[in-house]
């Protein structure tokens, strides 16, 4: 049985094994100490003399700040001219293009060469000698900000006026003279259109005269009647394959044709034949019921016979010369007119036949008075067109010639088309304070340059075993 074991001392963390290892093989000897400290001071004494140096020796500088607006909508305006036309004036925003920036053209004004030499003949100063200002665009924003350094606050507030002061000087000069060259190209394009406005009426004129035509009412009524015409050779048309329908419907539950109906009419019609039929029904009606019960060689069936055979020879003789058909077709449709009601449907049907060809009669009037209207339609459908187009030139020459003499003066109603309003949201300011050099910005600079030396030395001071870290079997 084994003795317990006395209690073991409690373990460092590993952390700071591993930090006691890096140090301990890292420190260098004590003789390495002085070579440190000597490369170390060099680099940091330049980083400190060199900002000292511009803490002293820097001049100072003055900062006037000044911010200019774009405002961001458009303006329209219309003039509306009673019987001679309208003129209209729409001014887009000048930020409604993606390709094209206002506030870009004018960063690019506010310090292009003639801006600032206009700036420095307005402030005293020599026009090689002033500076060119700092411009910066606010995203976002229809802002620039302006920036005039200068060696006192009195001069950079003045330089900054002077610049505003040519800078808008030069933006008026640029719009009169965009307003003067659009006045001189109206001018010539006015004179353009009045010749246009004369030879379109001339031509008008002369067009009405040579064919009689003079306006587009006398061609609408023609075309009216030939549509009116034309409209009812189409009912005509429906109205006549109605009855045809309807006539082949009816033949075909009657199974017969159109003269077969008229021919039963006809025999129907006459007295004699009708006569001669209720004779011929009576005894055929009379044979057969006496031929139930006697025979066909009894007497009475006989004479029944003969009388039936002699009706029959009589109704086809005088069907024939009624109807001009053969006795054997009578004879096959003397029944058929015996019904009333099959009369009455060949009555009908007989009615059909006659609407259908009232139909074809009306239809073949109305396609020859169409026929007459088209042979004169081409000639005056190409007089009416060329009449409409002359009436048109007119018009538009009229019209444009009109909205051109007003826009002579509604181009002129807005001056910023070309080059938008620009207002001054912060007059040139007063520097209150200096603004370079920055003994706050020098000494952070400082202090960042000293820290990444250290931080340099550091790493070469602990690159044993850093690299036996990295690269153990090296």
């Amino acid at each position: 049985m084994e003795a317990p074991g006395l209690p073991s001392a409690p373990q460092p963390p590993r952390f700071l094994l591993r930090m006691w290892v890096v140090i301990r093989d890292g420190l260098p000897s004590v003789g390495r100490y002085r070579r440190y400290l000597a490369a170390l001071a060099g680099p940091m004494a330049l980083i400190w003399g060199v900002t000292l140096a511009y803490l002293i020796f820097a001049p100072d500088r003055f900062d006037s700040r000044m911010t200019l607006i774009l405002p961001g909508t458009g303006v329209g305006g219309s003039l509306n001219l009673e019987s001679i036309g309208q003129a209209t004036t729409n001014t887009s925003s000048a930020f409604s293009s993606p390709s094209l920036s206002p506030t870009e053209n004018y960063k690019r004004l506010l310090t292009s060469d003639v801006v600032l030499r206009d700036a420095a003949r307005r402030a005293g100063e020599d026009e090689d000698g002033f500076p060119v200002p700092a411009i910066k665009l606010i995203d976002q924003t229809n802002l620039i900000e302006v920036e005039m350094p200068a060696a006192d606050p009195e001069t950079a507030q003045a330089r900054m006026v002077a610049l505003q002061t040519a800078f808008l000087g030069a933006l008026d000069t640029l719009r009169a003279d965009e307003a003067n060259a659009r006045e001189d190209a109206d001018g010539a394009r006015i004179a353009e259109l009045e010749a246009k406005v004369d030879e379109a009426q001339k031509a008008l004129l002369d067009f009405q005269g040579e064919t009689g035509l003079v306006s587009l009412d006398q061609f609408a009524g023609r075309v009216s009647a030939l549509d009116q015409l034309k409209a009812n050779e189409r009912d005509r048309r429906v109205q006549l394959a109605e009855s045809r329908a309807g006539a082949g419907r009816l033949a075909s539950t009657l199974d017969i044709s159109l003269a077969q109906a008229r021919m039963a009419m006809r025999l129907k019609a006459d007295p004699e034949f009708r006569e001669l039929l209720s004779r011929y029904a009576a005894t055929a009606s009379n044979h057969a019921e006496t031929g139930a019960t006697l025979g066909d060689a009894h007497a009475t069936m006989e004479e029944l016979s003969v009388e039936r055979d002699a009706l029959r020879l009589a109704l086809g003789a005088r069907g024939s010369s009624v109807s001009g058909a053969s006795e054997a077709q009578v004879l096959k449709f003397a029944d058929l007119a015996v019904s009333d009601t099959r009369e009455r449907l060949f009555a009908t049907l007989t009615e059909r036949d006659a609407g259908r060809s009232g139909h074809q009669a009306a239809l073949a009037e109305l396609r020859r008075q169409i026929s007459e209207q088209n042979s004169d339609a081409d000639e005056l459908v190409e007089q009416a067109s060329r009449l409409a187009d002359l009436m048109r030139d007119l018009r538009v020459a009229e019209a444009v010639f009109s909205s051109a003499l007003a826009r002579l003066d509604t181009n002129k109603s807005d001056p910023f088309a070309s080059y938008p309003l620009v207002q001054t949201l912060e007059s040139p300011s007063l520097p209150r304070s200096r603004s370079a050099p920055s003994p706050i910005l020098a000494l952070v600079g400082a202090i960042a340059a000293s820290i990444l030396t250290l931080f340099g030395f550091l790493l070469v001071w602990l690159r044993q075993p850093i690299i036996r870290k990295l690269l153990p079997n090296a």
